[in-house]
């Protein structure tokens, strides 16, 4: 009787076939995958107008398996033969259910798709954590000073396929973002994200102060400091309202009076007005204006986005005046209180830096967002796929001479 050959044996992925799709086809694909990035959103492209946006699909048969956001940015030289060739950029993306479709299924027939659209370069953000590392446990450690980076520290969750992900990427040519402590081009690659399941930390609180049992449990994540200054924030005379269209000018100068005072360049205020119309035009997806105001006085403003199962602080800001009355801090429940009530289970207050040198510029942002309860997340970063060596390398000459 023939011996079995009993090798373990990888099974070829079925090759995808790619198109354009719809907004709609892309908003109920989006619908299916509640952790998707509002960075995904079909919509988003009427936001960043110096890119050109398209949906792309990954088919098996007639059933859609990824989908991806593309924006394109022509190479930014006059040049008149590569005057149609761009950086394709998938921001937090392509989003597909990596347990049924193996990552080698989607980004090769992806990229030769984006090659015959002209890209020279593609870059994917793909969406999932690395790691998680406590946010007290970096607070404490920031605090001593005795730790280089968030990544000499002990994660308090690792996914285990992780590494066998990078590990593949590579192997198909992809190259690895480089770790900095400095904010990267694109999507930082470790952000601040308060887990609001109250399962995982709940503690309840009685009596005449006390909110929600699971509003509780995220302040019951903050620092003593915080969680003093946010419940002041509720008993002081400070009104919190939803804004409309008619109120982006009144955030426009508050937030240009916060990017003087510390020191930032700002965006314009059509850049709010298209995030507030395009991102409130998809089914499904909020974009809020929180104002704090005392009196007549407007004191906070804050920009809140949410989507599926995940809500994002994206922009704030806040008067000088009546800093006592801690109106920034109410803006943040308030966007807490609502990611609950909406069933997220992620409320992202963005990225940060994952060095621990108490020094360092960055600091002061890692203080605030882990006093404020945040954990400190490693995503799995940007990758680059170089289509093109030639004007990829020399694209990031330019980036390099640029920053």
């Amino acid at each position: 009787m023939p011996e079995i050959d009993q090798t373990p044996r990888v099974q070829t992925p079925r090759a995808l076939t790619v198109r354009s799709i719809t907004t709609e086809e892309h908003g109920r694909f989006l619908a299916e995958h509640p952790l998707a990035s509002f960075l995904q959103n079909p919509e988003w492209p009427r936001v960043k107008v110096d890119w050109r946006g398209e949906s792309v699909g990954l088919f098996d048969g007639g059933t859609l398996r990824a989908a991806a956001l593309v924006l394109f940015r022509r190479l930014p030289v006059p040049v008149p033969g590569l005057r149609n060739r761009s950086l394709a950029y998938v921001a937090e993306g392509p989003v597909f259910d990596r347990s049924a479709v193996p990552v080698e299924a989607v980004l090769p027939p992806l990229v030769e798709y984006l090659r015959s659209r002209g890209a020279f370069l593609v870059r994917v953000g793909l969406p999932g954590v690395e790691r998680r590392w406590d946010g007290a446990v970096v607070r404490k450690a920031l605090a001593a000073g005795g730790h280089r980076s968030v990544t000499d520290l002990e994660p308090v969750e690792t996914d285990p396929e992780a590494e066998d992900l990078r590990r593949r990427l590579l192997a198909m040519g992809w190259r690895a973002p480089a770790e900095s402590a400095a904010f990267e081009a694109g999507q930082p690659q470790f952000q601040a994200r308060i887990p609001l399941q109250p399962e995982l930390y709940g503690t309840e609180r009685t009596g005449k102060d006390a909110l929600d049992p699971a509003v509780e449990a995220a302040l019951s994540r903050m620092d003593s400091t915080s969680r003093r200054q946010t419940r002041k924030s509720t008993r002081s005379e400070l009104t919190v309202t939803e804004g409309t269209a008619a109120d982006l000018p009144a955030w426009q100068a508050l937030y240009e009076e916060t990017a003087r005072r510390d020191g930032f360049t700002g965006r314009p205020q059509a850049y709010f007005e298209r995030m507030f119309a395009a991102l409130n035009a998809s089914p499904g997806t909020r974009c809020t204006l929180y104002l704090a105001h005392l009196g007549e006085q407007l004191l906070a403003a804050a920009i809140y986005v949410r989507q599926g199962s995940m809500g994002w602080y994206v922009y704030g800001a806040s008067s000088s005046e009546e800093r006592k009355r801690y109106a920034p801090r109410a803006l943040q429940l308030r966007q807490i209180e609502d990611s609950l009530a909406a069933g997220c289970t992620w409320y992202d207050l963005g990225g940060m830096s994952p060095s621990l040198d108490p020094e360092y510029e960055l600091a002061g942002l890692t203080r605030f967002k882990t006093t404020m309860g945040a954990d400190v997340v490693r995503t799995h970063g940007e990758w680059d796929y170089r289509v093109n060596r030639v004007l990829a390398t020399a694209f990031d000459l330019y980036m390099s001479r640029r920053g």
